[in-house]
C-alpha cells in the first residue's frame, strides 16, 4: 500500500502545477493574482522556476494555465474567447509589452447603461511581471457589476521614466475612445494595482493635467487620461524616502529598481525621482484613493503609504487607507482587503452603500 500512494505522489507532482482554477484560487492566499512560493504546498514548491516562465518571482493565472492546458492559456491575438479580448494594441507600435487584455461580462452588449471598468497594472519592480496578473480583478468581476482590463507596459530595461507613465495614459485614452464600441462608461474608469503597479494607478490618480506625463502614444490624443477613482495597493509613493525607514533592500542602491526606473541612482537624480513620486503631484483635484498596505512590509514600507494618506487628505482628496497589521508585501492579506476594494468602487463608480473607512484588519497565514 505503501509503494501504491507513493507511486501515485509521484505521478501527481511529475506534471508540475497540473491544478485545476479552484486551487490556484485557494492559494492565491492574498487575492493579488499571483502564486508566490511560500503560498503553494510543500510539494509543488519544487517546480516553481519551471512554471515561473517570465522569471519575474511569482506564478500568474496564465503562467499557471498555460501549464495546465498547454497552448490553451490565451485566445488569439485581438480575439474575443470566454469573454477576455487578448493583446490589443493601444499603442499602434506593435510592441508586445504596449498591450492591454479586455475582460468583458457575459451579455455586456445588452446592458441598459454603459458598464464602469475596473483597470488592473501589475507589479514586478517596473523590470518584470505582466498583464496576465490580474490581481483583485477577478474577484471584482465576478460581481457581475464590471468590466476589465489589464494593461502592459514597457519595463525598466527597455525604457526609463516616464515611458511607463506615459504608457498606462495611453491605454486609458485608448479604453475611452472604444468606450461605445464596448458599452463601456468613460466617465467610470477605475484603476487598480500592487506594488510598481499601485505606484502607476496612484500617478494615474495625481497626474492629470501633468503634460510631460501624458505622452505622445497612440493615436487618441484628443481624449484624456482621467480616472474616476484609484486602489493602489502598498505602491512606493516617494522615491527618495523609501530606505528612510529601514527594511530589506536598499533602494538608494545604482541597482535598485528605482534606480533602474530613472536611469541612474535615485539620489544622484533627485529631480527625476520626485517626477516620478506620486506624492510629489498632489492637488485638491485628485480623485478617491483606497491604499492597502501591510504594516511590515519589508520591500515598500508601510509610511510610504501613511505619508501618502496624509498629503492627500491635507489636500482635501478623499483618502481611506486599509492597513493588514502584520501584513508583508502583499503577503498575508486574506480576501478582506479585496471586499474593501468592492465596497469603495461600489460606491465611488455604482453609487452603492457606504465608502468604507480608515482601518485595520488582520493577516492570514505568513506576512514576509
Amino acid at each position: 500500500m505503501t509503494k501504491i500512494i507513493s507511486f501515485l505522489l509521484s505521478i501527481l507532482f511529475t506534471v508540475p502545477f497540473a491544478f485545476s482554477d479552484d486551487r490556484f484560487e485557494k492559494w492565491d492566499r492574498n487575492s493579488d493574482g499571483k502564486l508566490a512560493k511560500t503560498e503553494l504546498p510543500e510539494p509543488l514548491r519544487r517546480n516553481f522556476e519551471r512554471v515561473d516562465t517570465d522569471g519575474d518571482g511569482f506564478i500568474s493565472e496564465q503562467e499557471h494555465l498555460a501549464v495546465r492546458r498547454p497552448g490553451s492559456a490565451s485566445g488569439p491575438k485581438g480575439s474575443s474567447s470566454s469573454g477576455k479580448i487578448a493583446d490589443i494594441d493601444y499603442s499602434g507600435t506593435g510592441n508586445p509589452r504596449q498591450m492591454l487584455d479586455l475582460y468583458l461580462p457575459e451579455g455586456y452588449k445588452d446592458s441598459e447603461t454603459p458598464l464602469p471598468l475596473l483597470c488592473w497594472i501589475h507589479g514586478g519592480g517596473w523590470k518584470g511581471g505582466s498583464k496576465d496578473g490580474t490581481g483583485i480583478l477577478r474577484k471584482v468581476m465576478a460581481t457581475g457589476d464590471y468590466a476589465g482590463a489589464s494593461i502592459g507596459y514597457r519595463l525598466s530595461g527597455e525604457a526609463q521614466w516616464p515611458s511607463q507613465i506615459h504608457d498606462c495614459k495611453a491605454a486609458i485614452r485608448w479604453l475611452k475612445a472604444n468606450a461605445e464600441k464596448y458599452n463601456l462608461d468613460p466617465e467610470r474608469i477605475a484603476v487598480a494595482g500592487s506594488s510598481a503597479g499601485g505606484h502607476l494607478v496612484a500617478m494615474l490618480g495625481v497626474s492629470h493635467g501633468v503634460e510631460h506625463l501624458e505622452g505622445e502614444i497612440g493615436e487618441h490624443g484628443d481624449f484624456d487620461s482621467e480616472v474616476a477613482c484609484v486602489v493602489d495597493l502598498y505602491g512606493p509613493t516617494e522615491l527618495l524616502t523609501m530606505s528612510d525607514f529601514g527594511g530589506a533592500m536598499d533602494h538608494n542602491a545604482p541597482s535598485s529598481p528605482e534606480s533602474a526606473l530613472i536611469g541612474g541612482p535615485i539620489q544622484e537624480n533627485k529631480e527625476k525621482a520626485n517626477d516620478a513620486s506620486p506624492i510629489k503631484h498632489v492637488s485638491k483635484d485628485d480623485e478617491p484613493f483606497l491604499i492597502i498596505h501591510g504594516s511590515e512590509d519589508p520591500v515598500v514600507v508601510y509610511q510610504q503609504s501613511t505619508a501618502f494618506e496624509k498629503a492627500l487628505e491635507e489636500a482635501g482628496v478623499p483618502a481611506i487607507l486599509v492597513t493588514v497589521d502584520r501584513g508583508g508585501h502583499g503577503k498575508g492579506f486574506g480576501s478582506e482587503p479585496a471586499d474593501i476594494a468592492i465596497q469603495f468602487l461600489n460606491k465611488v463608480l455604482l453609487g452603492k452603500g457606504e465608502l468604507p473607512v480608515d482601518q485595520t484588519v488582520k493577516s492570514v497565514g505568513a506576512t514576509r
